[in-house]
């Protein structure tokens, strides 16, 4: 580096870039030119003796080096948006916003009395959610984008690391098997392996309902076949009251579903959400973490 120093802006930068995949979309995003975006990252290569993208036709990769350079893009830009945040909360300045960063099921079904009340405490604060699909989201909590990130994980998947955020478990959420209303097994509490010749909805391959489904199957030595992919669990249920196979769908989205809705003798999956936060949130994150896990 030859006694440069590295600046921190021109480092926040090339973490937007790799998110956005090209020079050109980053630069779109960020109201630039690319040409001055271009200008910024040969500056910041510079900086650090040695080059941080690779360009190809159809966008940019991190080198080696940008990749190594990549958390501490993303730490340096959160302490920059916390330091602007505490600077306006103690100069009287606008309360702002808390965004919340969640999965779809948690935000129609865990979500919205919460944030009711939390409004009606705090009407003068913005709040924004953002659909993150688990396990999106971690590096935006790390730059501050992501105030609170409700996440999750099912039976066969591992959770990404917390990368020096912390990460609370808030509940279990149980899953319950639903079949056809009038199937012939509706009445009791079959085995996987009594349902291994019917017709399954699931997610498509590496979605975690469906890893979660072929982790069950596995453990029994079972292949169940998936005739219908969705993970929208509203979907799930409208094929299912429609006759047209089985599922685990979270006992949280059941509703009033006209399915037959019953527990699997033999595989009693759950997933886990758990709160992801900046581990010295702001009072307002903090205030809506308590509410959250109480």
């Amino acid at each position: 580096m030859d006694g440069h120093r590295v600046d921190a802006h021109r480092l926040t930068l090339l973490a937007e870039v790799v998110r956005a995949g090209s020079i050109a979309a980053a630069a779109g995003r960020l109201s630039f030119t690319a040409s001055a975006v271009s200008q910024q990252i040969a500056a910041l290569e510079r900086e650090l003796g040695g080059r941080v993208l690779d360009r190809h036709p159809r966008g940019v990769t991190p080198t080696p080096l940008g990749a190594a350079m990549l958390g501490h893009a993303e730490a340096v830009a959160g302490e920059l948006r916390a330091a602007e945040a505490t600077a306006r909360a103690l100069l009287g300045g606008a309360p702002g916003q808390v965004t919340i960063g969640t999965f779809s099921t948690a935000g129609t079904t865990l979500l919205p009395p919460v944030l009711a009340a939390f409004r009606r405490d705090h009407p003068e604060v913005g709040l924004r959610l953002l659909e993150l699909e688990p396990p999106e989201g971690y590096d935006l909590v790390v730059t501050r984008e992501v105030d609170l990130l409700i996440t999750h994980r099912y039976p066969g998947s591992a959770l990404p690391p917390a990368r020096g955020l912390t990460r609370v478990l808030l509940r279990r959420e149980r899953f319950r098997l639903v079949l056809p209303v009038g199937h012939r097994l509706a009445g009791g509490r079959p085995s996987l392996g009594e349902l291994a010749g019917e017709e399954w909805i699931s997610g498509s391959p590496g979605t975690h309902n469906r890893i979660c489904l072929e982790h069950l199957a596995d453990e029994r030595g079972l292949a169940l076949r998936v005739a219908y992919e969705t993970r929208d669990y509203q979907a799930v249920l409208a094929l299912v009251e429609a006759g047209l196979g089985v599922a685990f769908v979270p006992e949280a989205v059941v509703g009033r579903a006209r399915v037959a809705v019953l527990d699997c003798a033999d595989a009693g999956p759950d997933r886990e959400v758990h709160l992801v936060h900046p581990v010295r949130p702001a009072p307002l994150v903090a205030d809506l973490v308590g509410r959250l896990r109480r």
